[in-house]
């Protein structure tokens, strides 16, 4: 499970991502893979256009529907891959059973580039921030997918 903010820039990009990889890979269909924002501001929009756009001019079509993150996905997922500090303070927060937040890790611990830093989050900035948040989501993603598939 992928989770940011409002789950229509970063977390639904890095589902994307991940997929994309899973395919490439030969690996479709191995994982469960989901998103979800801490916020429900945005629940049932579809992800940020300027996300959209910067993914399609990488060659990444894909549809999204926002949802929220509940305590019942930690029952769900045996990851949760969170963009950023505040967001793992939010998602933690839902439960006091620390064996539970050993599922919760920050997604670039799996970036060369910035190991365990926050994934910026691009809504208040241009579309370089789009681009930045892009190529760290697709390194971060692809190392994941190596890490969990191939050890």
């Amino acid at each position: 499970m992928f989770v940011c903010l409002g789950n229509i820039c970063r977390s639904p990009l890095a589902k994307a991502l991940f997929e994309k990889h899973e395919y490439e890979n030969g690996l479709q269909n191995r994982f469960y893979i989901d998103s979800a924002g801490t916020n429900r501001n945005h629940a049932g929009e579809g992800a940020d256009r300027r996300t959209l756009l910067n993914a399609r001019k990488n060659g990444l079509v894909f549809y999204h529907e926002a949802k929220q993150f509940k305590l019942s996905h930690f029952e769900t997922f045996d990851l949760i891959v969170v963009m950023d500090r505040s967001n793992e303070n939010n998602v933690k927060s839902l439960s006091a059973d620390m064996e539970l937040h050993k599922k919760v890790h920050l997604m670039r611990k799996w970036d060369i580039h910035g190991t365990n830093e926050d994934v910026p989050d691009p809504w208040y900035g241009g579309p370089e921030g789009f681009e930045e948040v892009f190529q760290i989501l697709n390194r971060s993603t692809a190392a994941l997918l190596r890490d969990l598939a191939f050890g």
